[in-house]
Parts: C-alpha cells; sequence; structure tokens
C-alpha cells in the first residue's frame, strides 16, 4: 500500500469530505479537492495524495535534457517505455517521495536494484527538518558587513554574517533558533528564505551595518544594486607574486590595494628576487612581513574591498632619499576593476597619467584571471530523531553504517557530504539537485529529500524494514504515483548513487 493511502485509512475524518494528513504534526483537517497547509498534500476524491511530481533520476546522456514528464502508465503499459527505468537505470530520489513523520513506520519507499551483480536498497523519505540552515557563499571583496551582524529578510533576522573565506564572503542563514526559538514571523520569514534559497530562487537581504544584496545560488550577487562580476585573482600579496615578473622593466613600484593584505613590489619577496630597487614610496598600515600591509584602510565596498575612492590615501609618505622624479607607479586592486597610473613629478608628488600598453596588459590580465562572482547555496541539516526510524529498528546501525562509508547518503540524488562526529549532519550544494527538490511544513520546518543507498546484505545487518523491500516495477505501480512521475537526468558530474563500493559492498560479483 502506498503511504498516501495508508495516511487515508489511519487518519479517517469524522466528515466524509475531509481527510486528515498526518504528514506533519499540523494535521491538517483538508476538505474535498483542497491542499493542506503547506500545499503538498491535497484531498483528490477522498484520498490523501502527493500534489507535487515523484522524481526519479537517471544517469546523464550526452545531450542533457530538462526535466520531462514521464508518462508511466503500468496498468495499460502502452504510454511507458519501461526500458528507461530497468535495473539500475533508475534512481528513486526522495523528492515528492512523502514523509511518515515521525517515522513509527517505514520510511514510504524502501527500493531494491541490482547492480553489477550486486543487490543494492535505497531507503528513500522526504525529511521534515528543524535542524537546518544554509551556508551562503559569495564571491566578492567588498565588504558585506561585519562579522556575527545580522542578516535580515523583510526586516526579521534569519542568520548572520560569519568568517570570510579566501575572494569570498559568507552568510549562515537559518538555525533552529530562528525558525522556532523566535516570533512566528522570524519562523515563518526564516522557513521561507531557506527555501527560496534552496530552490535556487533569488532572495533579497539585508545586512544590520552593512549591504543590501540579492543572492540565488548560481548567479552573480548584486551588492547595493550593483551586479559583482569577478572575485579577486588572490590578496594584494598572492597578486604581486603571480605577476612581478610582467610588470618588471614597465613599472618601477607597483601597490595592490587590498583590505587584508595589500602588496607592495619592491619590498616583496617577488621584487627582491627580481632585484628591483626600492622606491621610496610607503603605505599606511600594520607592516607583516616584507612588502604585505594589513589594515591599510577600512573594509567597505571600493578599492579591494576597502573604503577607499582614492588609492593615494594609502600612501603614508614618500622618502625623498630613495624616490626619484619619473618614477612609475601603479595602484590596482585584487580584481584589477581599479587601477591608476602615476609618476612622480620634480616634488616627487604622484601625477595621473595615461597607463602604458603593456601596464594596461597585465591589468586586464588580473581582471581575466579573475573567476566569475557566483553565489553558492549549500543546504545543511541534521538527518537525527525519528527519521532514521524509517531505516531501521535500530537507529544508531544507520549512523554507524554512514560513518564507516557503508551506507551512501543522497539528497535527491546529490551527493551529501556528512560531518565528521557524531549524528548524520549532512551539507549539499542546491545547485546539484534538481529543481525545486524543497518543501515545507507551517511548523515551521524545511522539507528536503534524503536518501540511504548500501548493499542488500549491509541493510540486513543493520536491521532494516526487509519485508518493505520493493524493486523498481513495483514501485512504479503504487497507487497514487504513477501518474505524477518525473524523470530527470542526474547531472553529469554527480557520482552514480547506486554505484556499489566495491571495497565495502559484499553480495554477489
Amino acid at each position: 500500500m502506498s503511504e498516501a493511502g495508508e495516511t487515508t485509512k489511519a487518519r479517517r475524518s469524522d466528515r466524509d469530505d475531509i481527510v486528515v494528513c498526518d504528514a506533519c504534526p499540523v494535521l491538517c483537517r483538508i476538505r474535498a479537492e483542497k491542499t493542506g497547509a503547506c500545499g503538498r498534500y491535497g484531498n483528490i476524491d477522498n484520498t490523501l495524495v502527493r500534489m507535487d511530481p515523484f522524481v526519479l533520476a537517471r544517469q546523464a546522456a550526452e545531450r542533457a535534457e530538462e526535466l520531462v514528464p514521464f508518462l508511466a502508465n503500468p496498468a495499460g503499459g502502452a504510454e511507458w517505455d519501461g526500458s528507461l527505468v530497468q535495473g539500475g537505470e533508475a534512481f528513486v530520489t526522495g523528492i515528492g517521495a512523502g514523509t511518515t513523520y515521525p517515522d513509527y513506520k517505514p520510511a514510504p519507499f524502501i527500493v531494491s536494484a541490482e547492480i553489477d551483480g550486486i543487490d543494492m536498497v535505497t531507503v528513500v523519505t522526504e525529511g521534515i527538518f528543524s535542524y537546518c540552515g544554509v551556508k551562503v557563499k559569495i564571491d566578492t571583496d567588498r565588504h558585506l558587513g561585519p562579522e556575527q551582524a545580522a542578516v535580515r529578510c523583510e526586516g526579521e533576522q534569519v542568520g548572520h554574517v560569519t568568517t570570510a573565506e579566501y575572494g569570498s564572503q559568507m552568510l549562515a542563514l537559518g538555525g533552529v533558533r530562528h525558525l522556532t526559538g523566535g516570533s512566528k514571523k522570524e519562523g515563518n520569514v526564516t522557513c521561507q528564505t531557506l527555501l527560496s534559497l534552496c530552490n535556487k530562487e533569488a532572495v533579497e537581504l539585508e545586512i544590520d551595518g552593512g549591504a543590501r544584496l540579492t543572492v540565488q545560488a548560481g548567479k552573480a550577487p548584486v551588492i547595493n544594486g550593483v551586479e559583482e562580476e569577478r572575485m579577486r585573482v588572490g590578496c594584494g600579496s598572492a597578486t604581486i607574486g603571480i605577476f612581478a615578473q610582467q610588470w618588471l622593466g614597465h613599472a618601477d613600484e607597483v601597490i595592490v590595494v587590498d583590505d587584508h593584505i595589500t602588496g607592495v613590489l619592491t619590498e616583496h619577496q617577488a621584487g627582491k628576487f627580481l632585484d628591483m630597487p626600492a622606491s621610496g614610496v610607503r603605505v599606511r598600515g600594520r607592516r607583516s612581513t616584507p612588502g604585505r600591509y594589513f589594515q591599510v584602510a577600512e573594509p567597505g565596498v571600493g578599492w579591494g574591498g576597502t573604503d577607499i575612492d582614492d588609492p593615494l590615501t594609502i600612501i603614508d609618505k614618500i622618502d625623498p632619499k630613495t624616490a626619484w622624479p619619473g618614477l612609475r607607479l601603479l595602484m590596482v586592486s585584487t580584481t584589477g576593476e581599479h587601477a591608476a597610473w602615476f609618476e612622480l613629478d620634480d616634488e616627487l608628488k604622484p601625477v595621473e597619467a595615461e597607463m602604458p600598453a603593456p601596464i594596461r596588459l597585465v591589468v586586464e590580465r588580473i581582471g581575466e584571471n579573475c573567476e566569475p562572482a557566483l553565489c553558492s547555496v549549500l543546504f545543511m541539516a541534521g538527518a537525527g530523531g525519528s527519521l532514521r526510524a524509517g531505516a531501521t529498528e535500530n537507529p544508531v546501525r544507520l549512523t554507524r553504517s554512514v560513518k564507516e562509508s557503508l551506507t551512501r547518503v543522497t539528497a535527491g540524488g546529490a551527493p551529501a557530504y556528512v560531518w565528521p562526529g557524531g549524528g548524520i549532519t549532512i551539507m549539499v550544494d542546491a545547485l546539484a539537485m534538481p529543481d525545486n527538490a524543497f518543501g515545507y511544513v507551517p511548523t515551521p520546518a524545511i522539507v528536503g529529500p534524503i536518501e540511504f543507498t548500501m548493499p542488500y546484505e549491509t541493510y540486513a545487518e543493520l536491521g532494516g524494514h526487509l519485508d518493505f523491500v520493493q524493486p523498481l516495477e513495483s514501485v512504479l505501480q503504487e497507487s497514487g504515483t504513477g501518474e505524477r512521475i518525473q524523470m530527470t537526468e542526474l547531472k553529469a558530474e554527480n557520482p552514480w548513487p547506486l554505484q556499489p563500493n566495491r571495497a565495502k559492498a559484499g553480495g554477489k560479483g
């Protein structure tokens, strides 16, 4: 019996035209031809039905296709080309599979397949995650806000700024405190923010004491209304090291402005290696090692992620004992978006001049070596609690199996990184997943697909629900699923989830 049919039978209302959905603790009473609060389940002909497509994935072909309707008609068979899903050619994802929360009964689908002579089992469900969030990586050296600053959506705090990484700013959004620990509005806004980001939609955010931005997985960030184009090639010191040889003979000094480490060519080890004479140009800030300076300016959205618009403001002094009239000075940012060429006059004052062609070529090369600025959204959740009971009667064995790499964890067929330490804490790239893979329940919590794949003998050893294992053909014939099945191609860069781990897998072959 399908999960939908089982739910309907167990939760019949005292009114003939109402069914009670027990997919989450809200227990919506759904009238005929209506849906519950989350929109995921509806009352169709007095039967509780999962409304969204049930997604199967196949290995990517040479020519990738978008999500295509899968005309499944197991009863008649005329419209269904069974070759699409024979053997291990199709993977049952948790998208649209339904849930059994709390998991007092087996997962909606426990699917068997034989792959390369090895019997494999995939436990398929949609997890209801209160302990979840997203990590957003924003490729930019521009200052978005101080660490720990509140990140807001529609005025509600939905997360905070966390530690910056090389060439990128990082946001930590969601989490149980914002979903359930604050006001009802805070929880609902947080839930919607996570849902939109995980489903690859654009979200507008505002950071206390910082920037307004629009983020979307796989798209360039928009910061204070300006679309970012590139992430930096490296810090100021790294940029000096990369391009020093190309500046030799064309400039007497190069200063690469950077919020973190500003580089000065003639002081830098790269300049020393090239036997470049000292220029006498000194910059502000705290000297770290020769040619590397911290804190030359405050963070901002100007040159190199600082708050400056005029690069000459970071020059502390020009030593008349060392500098000379006509000295050629290039000042450039770590992305090449800002650059200016100066020559010292008779009073050793920098005068802006036309940039020589060889110097402009290297500035353009800095830009060429900058990768496109993008936003990355990684969904992170704890797959604990009763979710594991849908896979086994002894949940800790599933956890141990995952940690021992006997069981592979995927989300919508996409590979999930499992954090070390206790529990099953996963992280998955939203872009690696099929579109519209996530939903929600109004508790509020995020609903996301999760699959556990392992050899059959491993599933038996961890106390799996063996009586509920069924081949794919049976899944396709389940009541209420055939009409809504869709087939998608797994992204070519994703490993095939059903491929056995030969070092661990037993069985045939």
